[in-house]
């Protein structure tokens, strides 16, 4: 089975990581893979184009199905392998409901943080308005507060008890908005969530390689 697999990914990038995460969750280690380098502009070479139309990654096929959206190919996984590895959607409709919700929703924060983080990286610092830094900052803040508030009502994982596909969607993202100058001591529970995932075994197996080796060059999160 993971041996038909294929995915083309990039170290650090969370969409990457939440198909590996999940890869590992259900027990599909195995697959063929690529480590493609985003500064070398290989996300846009003909091996991911010729699977991924966008040029982007991750770039994920299983035999001949291809599905390149991260969130698509995890809900892809689960559901082509119910049985196998960890549940990751809960067959209970109302802890389903609460997985789904939080699932879709944690896309929110991924924007929020890539709008305030290629905003930096992109505009010299004389050429950014303030106004712009301001709300993208003031963006990402309250969404960060939102996440807080979840954890506050429910933990200790995102949709209860229980590790499920609300996990996988969002821990990528906020794993790098810590290597990126988040504080912890700010955003207590999200912090607590962090170190209590960072060791799963899913999140080790498939921890990014380039983290492992550098420290971060920039900090675009640490005024939140």
């Amino acid at each position: 089975m993971a041996k038909d697999m294929f995915l083309l990914w990039g170290s650090g990038s969370p969409p990457c990581w939440r198909i590996m995460i999940a890869l590992e969750e259900k027990n599909l280690q195995g697959y063929q893979h690529k480590l493609l380098s985003f500064e070398k502009g290989e996300h846009k070479s003909k091996e991911v184009l010729d699977i991924n139309p966008r040029g982007q990654l991750p770039a994920f096929r299983h035999g001949t199905n291809v599905v390149n959206e991260s969130f698509a190919a995890c809900m892809y996984l689960e559901n082509q392998f119910k049985s196998q590895g960890n549940s990751l959607i809960p067959s209970d409709p109302a802890e389903q409901a609460l997985v789904y919700q939080r699932s879709f929703e944690a896309l929110n924060l991924h924007q929020k943080m890539v709008d305030l983080i290629t905003y930096t990286r992109r505009t010299p610092e004389e050429e950014r308005h303030e106004g712009a830094v301001k709300r993208n900052k003031e963006g990402a803040t309250a969404e960060l507060q939102i996440w807080e508030s979840h954890l506050q009502k429910t933990g200790p994982y995102l949709a209860g008890k229980s590790f499920s596909m609300a996990d996988v969607v969002f821990f990528p993202t906020l794993a790098l908005g810590f290597r990126l100058g988040l504080s912890q001591k700010k955003y207590p529970k999200l912090g607590g969530y962090h170190d209590l995932l960072k060791d799963r075994p899913s999140i080790k197996a498939s921890w990014p390689t380039h983290w492992l080796q550098n420290p971060p060059t920039m900090d675009p999160l640490k005024d939140l």
